[in-house]
């Protein structure tokens, strides 16, 4: 694979063929195999009007639980990406990824060393262990507005993720590690995909020094789609749908947390 044409790109300039030129696969998964768990997730700790309500301008509504649902209206009927970025913040915060000492964070710009040269792998949302340390990060499928490929996007931020971790353990005088498993999230709409990513030493070392690395990188995927959902774009303005996204967020937050606590060590 030496003749595949590898360069500098930004995180944002990613396709398949990145993917292909780096040995990456990814690898579409069932959510019993993926999220490696028996019984779903509560969602007790939530406003019931959270997953019944359909109208944000309900008076009986709580303040918290308007706004949520206010997120969610814009992004449903979204005519700009910033509608579905601050849905998906919004959508993490509300299920507690901003746990202690964590903050979600939108447009967050992490440097990349590609080919060489550093570019730049900008989240549209991540999570951030203050100062230092990118637990998760979610990319947008801009699809919806003519733009592609979320998927190379997010493996490039994966990437870029592990790599400004090392340095920032190095500079702290901790040891790099050799693998860091990233959680991260594609949104088309308000229609959540999970990811893991298995970012080694061997496939950044590739990336930075544009070569092809032996050890395939298998990207583990897992789509949320509900039997009865008519049309994908409704995404979680169907409340079945948005109770059955939510379980998955919360169900990923505990397999996220199982992955980046180690690399917090």
């Amino acid at each position: 694979m030496a003749q595949l044409i590898r360069s500098a790109k930004s995180g944002s300039d990613w396709t398949d063929a990145e993917l292909i030129a780096y040995n990456v696969s990814i690898t579409p998964t069932s959510p019993a195999v993926f999220f490696q768990s028996g019984a779903d997730p509560s969602l007790d700790h939530l406003d019931p009007a959270i997953l019944t309500s359909s109208n944000a301008e309900d008076p009986n509504l709580s303040a918290a639980t308007a706004d949520y649902l206010g997120y969610l209206d814009l992004a449903t009927h979204a005519t700009q990406e910033s509608a579905i970025d601050d849905f998906a913040a919004a959508t993490l915060r509300l299920l507690g990824f901003n746990e202690r000492h964590a903050t979600v964070a939108t447009r967050y710009i992490i440097p990349l060393t590609i080919c060489g040269e550093t570019r730049a792998a900008q989240t549209d949302v991540c999570v951030i262990y203050r100062p230092t340390t990118i637990l998760l990060v979610l990319v947008e499928d801009k699809t919806l507005f003519n733009k592609t490929n979320a998927e190379a996007q997010v493996v490039a931020e994966a990437i870029a993720a592990f790599q400004f971790n090392n340095t920032k353990r190095a500079a702290r005088g901790q040891h790099v590690l050799e693998v860091m498993t990233i959680p991260c999230i594609t949104m088309f709409g308000t229609t959540p995909t999970f990811y893991l990513v298995p970012v080694t030493r061997e496939l950044s070392d590739a990336v930075k020094t544009a070569q092809y690395p032996t050890s395939q990188t298998r990207v583990l995927k897992c789509v949320t789609i509900a039997e009865h959902q008519r049309w994908l774009s409704d995404g979680m303005a169907d409340r079945e749908f948005r109770k059955l996204a939510l379980t998955r967020f919360v169900a990923f937050k505990t397999l996220a947390r199982s992955h980046w606590q180690q690399y917090l060590a």
